[in-house]
């Protein structure tokens, strides 16, 4: 290939964590681990990508240890010893593959709808009982509730620690419960929890200062969020880099590490004036090493070009921006989601200038994992 892939394929280093590249896999939900156990082709799917060369495996979302945490069926969980056990075989896999590995923790807050597994009796939790502005579900989260919640979130971080993974990513984006306490559309508490910028962190915060208490101050925390939701694809969280500023600041005194800023379209610029992503912007006010996302090596995002497309596949597109941005430092890591799935040698393509080797990214795959 013409260009410098440098960037992609230089060591990244933080505290103990130790990467052989920049590259990630980005967390994608598979449901494919009946009874939230994950099994023997589980454990294949993530040690095929580590034995490919991607630097950090993120697993897909994996709930706590909250009755109303899981909102889709044969998701895995984070919790149980059967469950737990799967992720220690997860985790010994992609070892002995020479990668590195976080586990995605998760809640889906009021996305859940009653009948969902595991207890079909239990409704969504949010911060109002809202699942969007002005769209009711489930029940408001009182104090108690929101205490039970972080110290789930806490205990998933523990285990991952005591289970040998190698830091963890505490969900916070896309319209599930972190993220619906940090988005005005569905906090509309009037006590510390909601209200102003600030008000509405402080769950988050709180979430991140336990978990950083349970783990010590050497295991990596990172945090993904995002302006855009599944509710509201135009939704924000803030509108200015100043805004940014504010919500990044006591994410950062609380014990974050590294934010993974997700966007749909990794080269959208956020704010105007400005052609630095979501990301660049994060890292630039943050002084945190951040990773982005959104379709790399793709024409279109994971909404527009899977879901609502009535093609079949989506086109191929090349990484030169996203070489060159790397290149530049506006961000230090990059998640790589469909391309990935599509193909677990996408990675070592690029690398060899194969990239015409790569299938197009088709729903199909989706149906299944390998």
């Amino acid at each position: 290939m013409s260009i410098n892939l440098g960037p992609l394929f230089e060591p990244f280093e933080l505290h103990n964590l130790k990467l052989r590249n920049r590259v990630a896999m980005a967390p994608m939900t598979r449901n494919f681990s009946p009874n939230g156990v994950p099994g023997e082709d589980v454990v294949a799917y993530y040690r095929r990508r580590a034995e490919a060369g991607v630097g950090l495996i993120i697993t897909e979302g994996t709930t706590v240890n909250h009755p109303a945490a899981n909102g889709y069926p044969n998701v895995p969980a984070f919790h149980g010893a059967e469950s737990l056990e799967g992720w220690k075989k997860v985790v010994d896999a992609v070892h002995e593959a020479g990668g590195t590995i976080f586990p995605q923790l998760w809640h889906v807050g009021a996305v859940r709808k009653e009948g969902t597994p595991p207890d079909p009796a239990v409704p969504g939790y949010s911060p109002s009982g809202l699942f969007a502005p002005d769209k009711p579900n489930g029940k408001a989260m009182s104090k108690d509730d929101i205490e039970d919640v972080v110290t789930a979130f806490a205990d998933a971080a523990q285990d991952a620690k005591a289970l040998g993974f190698d830091g963890v990513e505490i969900h916070g984006a896309h319209g599930y419960l972190l993220d619906q306490f940090l988005w005005e559309g569905t906090n509309q508490r009037d006590d510390e929890y909601g209200g102003s910028l600030e008000n509405r962190l402080r769950f988050v915060v709180e979430i991140v200062e336990a978990v950083r208490h349970r783990v010590g101050p050497d295991f990596p925390i990172m945090l993904r969020f995002s302006q855009w939701k599944q509710q509201d694809y135009e939704a924000r969280l803030v509108h200015s880099p100043d805004e940014l500023e504010r919500f990044l600041k006591p994410l950062v005194e609380a014990g974050v590490d590294i934010f993974h800023a997700s966007t749909r379209r990794f080269w959208e610029p956020e704010f105007d004036g400005s052609d630095l992503n979501l990301a660049g912007w994060t890292q630039k006010l943050s002084g945190k090493p951040t990773m982005s996302v959104g379709s790399v090596g793709l024409t279109e995002d994971f909404i527009s070009g899977t879901f609502a497309s009535k093609k079949d596949a989506v086109e191929k597109a090349g990484i030169d921006e996203l070489v060159e941005r790397m290149n530049n430092h506006e961000f230090e890591l990059i998640a790589v989601g469909r391309a990935l799935l599509q193909d677990p040698e996408w990675l070592v393509k690029v690398r060899e200038g194969r990239l015409d080797e790569v299938g197009s990214f088709a729903k199909k795959s989706l149906a299944k994992l390998y």
